[in-house]
Parts: structure tokens; C-alpha cells; sequence
């Protein structure tokens, strides 16, 4: 795993408070690098267990096949390596999974089985760039799935790698990184950037609300005119907020 910066449990349990985007927002402002360079989900995924809100945690990347019967009788204890693997990892853990079959999908390796098991090693979830089943009994044990679509079988699935970087929903992550993911995606944040994460969190949120959502919202009387005034000076206010604040976090 990376090793770099960890944010503390309660930090996590607070970014769980806000949706994917509004951390997006907080790491584009302290960043260094160019924000579309962002390992952000590019693809559409589907959130099956929205009322467990937003999944915080570290990436666990595996990939693995269903389609290959021969694969799965040379690999007899191919479950129990994954288990092993997760169980020397610290939670909380996001499982990242690339279904090496595609885009001939054949089974779905998560289910309420798997799904358990991988919650008793501190895994909130999982996403696969695959199919998905047992959504609801998973989610009953507290693991929540995300992916591409539903499914009926396993077939021969088979967890043959893990800890490699991977490519996913056209998002690049590499094992350690922190991810935050909900209905409207996922994005993966090197440990590296995560320092002033949840306090950029909170920054964008309020400066966001206290220049361009208030101007929207006290427009009653005005004509087309002075809104689109108010509105200018509404955003340079937000940008110099979000400037400042970034200069401050570097500066320190």
C-alpha cells in the first residue's frame, strides 16, 4: 500500500457526511497537479445500495475471471488467498475489482457470501467494473456494492490478483489510495493529498454557500441585470476565497 498520510477514523466517519462531488470539490482546491488528472469514475456506476449513503475507505484492488472453469480448479484456493490478503490489510477497505472477462461477463465474484465475509475483514464495499448480485442481503450486512449492472451467477469467478494498479470505470487506482464513493460515482485520492482533505471539504462547502448560493437565492426584485452583477461579483468573491485558502494550506 502507499504509504503516506492517514486520516484518523472520526476524519473518515465525517467525510462520510458529504456526497462524492463535494469531496471532489475539496481535493480540486488543494491540489497541486492538473484537476483532470482526477482518478474519478469517467463511466457510469450504478450505486445499488444508496440508502447506505456515502462508502469511505482504502482501496483493495483485485482482479479476477468467471469464465474459465480451468482457471478456477487451478486456483482451488483462490477465495481463501483473497480473505488472507484482506485480513493484513487495516480497515476500513474499499474493495476496487476488474473483472478480467469483459466485456464477455460470466458471473459476479460479490454476493451476500462474499459480501460477509468480506465485511467481517473490515471491507465497508465494493466496486466492480462487472456485475453485481445479493445486493440487498449484502447491504443487510453492511457491505455496499456498486458496479456496472445485476446478475444472476457466479459462474467460475475466480479472485486471481490483487494489489496491483488497475483501470476501472476509466479511473486509474492503485492499492491505498482513499476512496469516497456514492450514487453519483467514486473518486480515488493518493494518501498524499489527503492531508487537508476534509478541512478543503468543509472550506468549498461554506464559501460555495456564503458567495454564489446566496446571491442566487436573494435575487427577489432585482432586474436580469443586477443578478448577473450580483453573480460576477458573487464568483470572483468565491474564487479569491478558494485562492486564499489554498495559499494558506501550501504556505503551512
Amino acid at each position: 500500500m502507499t504509504v503516506g498520510f492517514k486520516l484518523s477514523h472520526s476524519d473518515l466517519m465525517e467525510l462520510r457526511r458529504w456526497n462524492t462531488p463535494s469531496v471532489y470539490n475539496g481535493w480540486e482546491a488543494i491540489i497541486k497537479r492538473d484537476r483532470l488528472e482526477a482518478s474519478i469514475s469517467r463511466e457510469s456506476v450504478i450505486d445499488f445500495a444508496p440508502q447506505m449513503g456515502p462508502m469511505v475507505g482504502y482501496a483493495v484492488t483485485v482482479e479476477y475471471c468467471a469464465g474459465s472453469k480451468k482457471t478456477s480448479e487451478e486456483n482451488p484456493d483462490a477465495y481463501m488467498n483473497l480473505y488472507r490478503h484482506l485480513a493484513s490489510i487495516p480497515g476500513p477497505k474499499i474493495l476496487m475489482s476488474k473483472n478480467l472477462d469483459a466485456p464477455n461477463y460470466q458471473g459476479s465474484i460479490y454476493g451476500e457470501v462474499t459480501g460477509n465475509a468480506c465485511r467481517a475483514l473490515d471491507c465497508v464495499g465494493a466496486i466492480d467494473d462487472g456485475w453485481l448480485r445479493d445486493v440487498d442481503e449484502a447491504a443487510y450486512a453492511g457491505f455496499k456494492l456498486m458496479g456496472r449492472f445485476l446478475g444472476v451467477g457466479h459462474a467460475y469467478c475466480c479472485p486471481l490478483r490483487f494489489g496491483s494498479e488497475i483501470e476501472i470505470f476509466g479511473a486509474k487506482v492503485r492499492p491505498g489510495m482513499l476512496v469516497h464513493a456514492d450514487k453519483y460515482g467514486f473518486i480515488a485520492i493518493p494518501e498524499d493529498e489527503t492531508e487537508h482533505l476534509l478541512e478543503s471539504v468543509k472550506f468549498m462547502d461554506g464559501n460555495e454557500c456564503r458567495t454564489m448560493i446566496h446571491t442566487a437565492r436573494e435575487t427577489y426584485g432585482l432586474s436580469p441585470d443586477e443578478i448577473i452583477g450580483k453573480y460576477d461579483e458573487a464568483m470572483k468573491a468565491m474564487k479569491r476565497g478558494g485562492k486564499e485558502f489554498r495559499e494558506r494550506i501550501h504556505k503551512g
